[in-house]
This record gives structure tokens, sequence and C-alpha cells, in this order.
């Protein structure tokens, strides 16, 4: 996996919460970098391997933040987790709390939820309910969208048709892969972006 700790490396495909949207969080004032250990331990106990929680929060040797961190603003207090579960390159994003901690603090909270899944109704239910969340990419990485779709560069069809017929081959529902199909979701984004500015 591509992801770093620091600096935050958002996953691609995931929405941004604009910052005059985000707020404080009911999960108390308390908060600091003890949040880290415990999401890395629900994460051990889902199974993840190759953990990386990555964030605009610097570092000490051992993994954990320096102390003076726990009280400084962020202007992105955006956190993302990047993993592997069962084989699968997953990812999970968070940024609509204020501050790191209690964004992490979210991300504990819905891992946990997951794990209630399987607990309570068997790990095919868990897988399904973790299939919205496979990486689509390395925040570095990215294809041509002409590339990924087959078309030239003077092509100007309906995307979304294209998107579609593409995704009946590319999903893992139809031989296809999890790679393949967030080649393609990646290449769709891009594809939008830019038709649309030339609208």
């Amino acid at each position: 996996m591509a992801a770093e700790a620091f600096p935050l490396q958002w996953p691609e495909g995931w929405p941004r919460t604009p910052p005059h949207k985000r707020g404080g969080s009911r999960f108390g004032k308390n908060m600091g970098f003890n949040q880290i250990g415990k999401l890395q331990n629900e994460l051990r106990l889902m199974g993840a391997r190759n953990v990386v929680i990555s964030s605009n929060v610097p570092l000490r040797q051992d993994g954990l933040p320096y102390a003076s961190e726990t009280k400084r603003r962020y202007d992105d207090p955006g956190v993302a987790v990047y993993f592997t579960l069962k084989g699968k390159a997953l990812s999970m994003a968070r940024d609509v709390y204020t501050t790191p901690w209690e964004n992490i603090r979210s991300l504990i909270l819905a891992i946990d939820a997951i794990r209630s899944i399987e607990r309570h109704g068997g790990s095919v239910m868990m897988e399904r309910a973790f299939a919205g969340f496979a990486a689509i990419a390395p925040p570095d990485w990215k294809k041509p969208w002409r590339e990924v779709f087959g078309v030239k560069p003077d092509w100007h069809g309906d995307i979304k048709d294209l998107y579609r017929e593409k995704a009946k081959n590319r999903h893992p529902d139809s031989g296809g892969s999890d790679t393949m199909m967030a080649e393609l979701n990646v290449a769709y984004d891009e594809a939008k972006r830019e038709l649309h500015s030339h609208c």
C-alpha cells in the first residue's frame, strides 16, 4: 500500500468535508494520542493487516504523536486508514470533526459497529458491509481516464453509459476484481470532472 502516515494522504474518491461544515463532537475533550492505539486495536481485533493511519499529526519513532500535538489546531484534521483484510486493500476516512482525535474516535466507533455485524451476523455480512470501503487506489496513482475507458482524445459520448457498460465486465460479481473496478471508479471521477468543465 502506498499510503504514508504523515502527512495526510486522503483516499481517492472519498468526499471531503468543507472546513466551514466541520464541528465538534460529543466524545469529550480529554482525547489524545491514546486514540491511535485504540484504533490500531480495533483493526487488529477485526483481523486487519498492513495498517497505515494517515494524518497531519507528526509522529515520534514509536509511532505515537508528540504530547504537544494534542493541543494543536489543524487546518486539515482529517484521518485516513489504509489496511488489508482477507487479502483486500481497504480504506476509510473521516474529517467531519475539528480535531484528528475526534475523527479517529469516529473511525473507532465505525469499525466497532462493523465488527458487531460479524459477531452477530457472520463474516459474510461483514465482508458485504466492507465492500464499499475498497481502496480505490494509492493516493499518488492515477491512469488517464481515456486509457481506462478505451476512447480517443476527441471522444464526446455519454460517460455514464460508458461507465455502466465497462462496469459490467470489471465488477467482482461479474468476473472482474476489486482492483479493476477501483481503476474504473477513479477514471470515471476524472472523466466527469474534465467533461463537466468543458460544458
